[in-house]
């Protein structure tokens, strides 16, 4: 075999060779790109799920919240009647239904929205124990329906701060109904 032949069949061999190289490298390139666009798509549908996850408790802890807050204010307009007791029972249910889905919210909620969930909590119990004590026929100094009411007016402001920095959480934009930020809603009066 001549110098000639010997480099053509080199140069064949060669070529042969970085092309059948070329085609599976191209092929390792393939899967691996699949392979990120796999795991790419799975922590979308993670995060999805999160997302998905924590909006219902924030839905649950909302509604919770609100329901005690009303069976409150219900409790209170009814201590001067004879007849408490439903309204008591529905009380005794939305506290203890928002109890448990605020111990839930405290493993799953961020920072933030937990430490406003938290106090309301902890008012939401001050108020029931002065509103109990009230419909017990036993008020501490201070008790009273007015300063009940007075709390739970406070308390509904709270709920909406904190179902604020919820839908801040969530990216849910802010929604200012027709008004320009900073505007107050007109009063029953019409005035602003």
């Amino acid at each position: 075999m001549d110098v000639g032949s010997a480099t053509a069949l080199s140069a064949a061999v060669v070529g042969v060779v970085g092309t059948l190289l070329s085609a599976l490298l191209t092929q390792r390139a393939a899967d691996r790109s699949r392979q990120h666009e796999r795991e790419r798509a799975e922590l979308a549908r993670e995060r999805r799920g999160e997302a998905k996850e924590l909006r219902a408790c924030y839905v649950a802890l909302n509604t919770a919240a609100r329901q005690y807050l009303a069976a409150l204010t219900d409790q209170v307009h009814a201590l001067g009647r004879d007849d408490t007791a439903p309204v008591r029972q529905r009380l005794a249910e939305a506290r203890d239904h928002h109890r448990d889905v605020y111990a839930e919210a405290q493993l799953r909620v961020p920072d933030r929205v937990l430490d406003l969930a938290g106090d309301l909590s902890r008012e939401l119990g001050k108020v029931y124990g002065m509103v109990r004590r009230l419909d017990g026929g036993m008020p501490r100094e201070g008790d009273s329906t007015a300063a009940a009411q007075e709390r739970i007016t406070v308390l509904w402001r709270r709920l909406r701060e904190m179902r604020r920095e919820m839908r801040a959480e969530l990216g849910v934009p802010r929604v200012f109904r027709g008004r320009s930020p900073g505007t107050r809603r007109p009063t029953s009066d019409g005035s602003a």
